[in-house]
């Protein structure tokens, strides 16, 4: 699926493959073999281009080539499991427009359409490239401070009372943690390459990415966010394994503790059992004759239980 737009004075005009005009952004999302043809025969960009970003193992990176450049970056996706992921988002710049290339439809550049068309210009492919990455990475930052809201909530519910489906979701956001931190990295190189070829004279890349004065606070508000987002990856993820340690070791001692009350009460019922096993052999033992040798052997037990309580509660066994 795809769709192709382009900025005018009325917002966004709609374009068809087979009449594509100067200034274009061509957004494909979960495309099929064919059409990933059909866009190639139209725009001319190579299919590895194209096809990049359709694995998700693929790692973030930048290639240039003589009419075209590819620059390829995660980006933060929500799913609808309370679960965060990343995937590949292609970014395609030509001599012609711009095309963005993804699996699944997503927040970066599902942002970008008709309710806020004054705000970006498809003609402007370096700016706009620039305003995909700065969404991209302020979405990161969202979506971090909302696994850290909910590494709160979780911490709270945690504190009153362990149980194992707070502990599993503690445990995705931990993960989705990790997924971002390996990608803000790859991103971060990213934008340091990208640096390189905004100060090149390579006439591969001097063509088709022209930083202009305006341009430049867009690409270090850029920077900055993704070393922000960087930054609180890493100090959050260094809290929720250090919360997964301490909760681990809270739960082994709980652990410590009840086993250590069985094992109390255990030798506590094994005392009159062994008193009355005693007393019940059949041999001559003492009170035999009594009449009230029950009622001796019986205050026996409990006077030996009591006492071997208070023991071990002053052993802190209880």
């Amino acid at each position: 699926m795809y769709k192709i737009v382009k900025s005018s004075d009325n917002g966004l005009d709609e374009l068809e493959l087979d009449n594509l005009e100067k200034g274009y952004w061509l957004d494909i999302v979960a495309p099929s073999e064919d059409e990933l043809q059909e866009v190639a025969a139209a725009t001319g960009i190579q299919m590895d281009f194209l096809s990049a970003a359709l694995d998700e193992e693929e790692k973030s990176r930048i290639e240039v080539e003589d009419d075209q450049i590819l620059i390829l970056v995660d980006i933060p996706f929500f799913r609808s499991n309370k679960d965060y992921d990343t995937l590949p988002l292609g970014i395609i710049i030509t001599e012609n427009g711009i095309t963005t290339v993804c699996l699944e439809a997503n927040g970066v550049t599902a942002d970008f359409g008709s309710h806020n068309a004054r705000l970006f210009s498809t003609f402007k492919k370096t700016r706009f490239l620039f305003q995909i990455l700065y969404k991209s990475a302020t979405l990161y930052l969202k979506y971090i401070r909302i696994i850290i809201k909910r590494t709160d909530e979780l911490e709270i519910h945690l504190r009153q009372s362990m149980e194992n489906n707070e502990l599993f979701n503690l445990l995705d956001l931990q993960k989705s943690l990790t997924y971002f931190s390996t990608s803000l990295r790859s991103n971060s190189i990213v934008m340091e390459r990208l640096l390189r070829l905004r100060n090149a004279n390579a006439s591969a890349s001097q063509h088709l990415i022209k930083v202009y004065e305006e341009d430049e606070d867009l690409l270090d508000d850029v920077i900055i966010e993704y070393k922000q987002a960087v930054e609180m990856v890493e100090m959050y993820s260094h809290i929720l394994n250090s919360m997964m340690e301490v909760f681990a070791s809270i739960i082994s001692n709980n652990l410590n503790l009840v086993m250590k009350f069985l094992a109390s009460v255990t030798i506590l019922l094994a005392i009159p059992t062994l008193i009355s096993g005693l007393w019940g052999m059949n041999v001559h033992v003492p009170f035999a004759d009594s009449p009230y040798g029950f009622a001796i052997v019986v205050c026996l037990a409990f006077v030996v239980a009591i006492g071997s309580a208070l023991f071990l509660w002053k052993r802190r066994m209880f």
